[in-house]
């Protein structure tokens, strides 16, 4: 279990974040176009995988718009994800109205799996902690960080170097 705050109030995790490490739990969620995607589509890349409450709140907004600008400078070999509870329509919606194609957006509205599998979900709320992992080419956590106020922005540079530096 992780606790993060929501504007200072305290709030709990399902379950236990991977760690520096760890192999990155599976999973299949549903794409902006409704077909299916896996992490292991993506086996023998490295995966930026940003996790945002809701996609249509500022800092949320802001995380995937710097991820998808991002990409633009890292290799073909890194790719990116960002995970909500938002339905696919709206994440589909929300792409279209901010110009974003590098970041897939992928949706857990569907039953919350990626939440709890990763022990990101918070039952009260109901959406996941805002967190950023990055997955090496053998399906390794080699970063890993849950940002401990959720309406505050993660470590961005962290992230990429370590992305940066995977993919030499």
């Amino acid at each position: 279990m992780a606790t993060v705050t929501l504007r200072g109030k305290p709030l709990d995790t399902i379950g236990n974040p991977p760690n520096v490490g760890d192999t990155a739990p599976a999973f299949e969620l549903i794409g902006n176009d409704m077909s299916p995607v896996k992490l292991s589509d993506t086996d023998g890349k490295i995966r930026i995988i940003s996790v945002v409450p809701a996609i249509d709140t500022r800092v949320c907004s802001l995380q995937t718009a710097r991820f998808n600008h991002d990409l633009d400078s890292l290799p073909d070999s890194v790719v990116g994800y960002t995970i909500s509870v938002d339905t696919p329509l709206a994440q589909s919606n929300w792409c279209a109205a901010k110009g974003v194609e590098k970041m897939e957006l992928l949706s857990d509205a569907r039953g919350d799996t990626f939440g709890r599998d990763w022990g990101l979900y918070l039952q009260d709320p109901g959406f996941l902690a805002r967190s950023v992992f990055v997955v090496d080419k053998e399906g390794k956590i080699a970063y890993a960080q849950i940002v401990p106020e959720i309406s505050e922005e993660p470590d961005y540079e962290a992230a990429l170097t370590k992305a940066k530096e995977l993919a030499v």
